[in-house]
């Protein structure tokens, strides 16, 4: 788990209990960019409409407003979609229901475990993540476009199209000969030279890794 992925997230942490507020706030801004509180739901609403935020992480039972209504009226009213981990505690049972109908992303049970919490902030951001880092991709298609073309940049999109969470792709030179249209030493040549780039990893017979090309989107921009 590559938790340098978070350094770029800002968290809206909804919480009235000021002294938990605190502790869990002090250990989450260790690892992300910013973490925004707020101490009701009233509170938390207002800061979600107004500010740039990567994830929710809210208690339920609050004064003013709880933090279901909270979702409910982010979400119903206003129609804005942000990622949400609620904290719960099991005597909050009745709330449950609710929060899986708005399609919460994750709980954490109360006290909160901070281990737990951070694998489930992670585990929100990596699509995101993942989904920057593919437009990154996007950027080295269009450069290596101009220098290879044709089927060579087919090969290509089919890797990306098909890499895992993990950015590995799994796949016989058969299966994209199969699903191209291109002879054997064209793909092997171009893996060879995927590889020489530093692109590609090969980390055993049939798997590769996709290696990071932020820096390609930085030197194309």
């Amino acid at each position: 788990m590559d938790l340098n992925c978070l350094k770029d997230c800002v968290i809206l942490y909804v919480e009235d209990e000021q002294s938990v507020q605190n502790q869990t706030k002090m250990i989450l801004d260790d690892f992300v960019k910013e973490v925004k509180t707020a101490s009701d739901g009233e509170e938390g609403l207002k800061i979600a409409l107004e500010e740039d935020i990567d994830i929710i992480v809210t208690d339920i039972m609050m004064p003013h407003m709880n933090g279901i209504d909270m979702l409910k009226e982010l979400k119903t009213t206003h129609k804005k979609e942000i990622p949400t981990i609620i904290t719960t505690a099991f005597t909050e049972t009745e709330y449950l229901m609710e929060a899986i109908k708005l399609k919460v992303d994750g709980f954490i049970i109360k006290p909160i475990n901070i281990k737990d919490l951070i694998n489930a902030i992670y585990t929100v951001m990596l699509p995101k993540v993942q989904k920057e880092e593919l437009k990154g991709c996007s950027y080295m298609v269009d450069a290596l476009s101009i220098l290879v073309g044709g089927k060579k940049i087919e090969i290509l999109k089919y890797i990306i199209n098909n890499l895992d969470k993990e950015h590995i792709f799994y796949g016989s030179y058969q299966d994209i000969m199969d699903n191209i249209g291109v002879s054997k030493p064209t793909v092997v040549n171009m893996f060879k030279q995927l590889i020489q780039a530093g692109v590609l990893e090969k980390i055993k017979n049939k798997v590769y890794r996709f290696k990071n090309t932020k820096f390609i989107k930085e030197e194309v921009s």
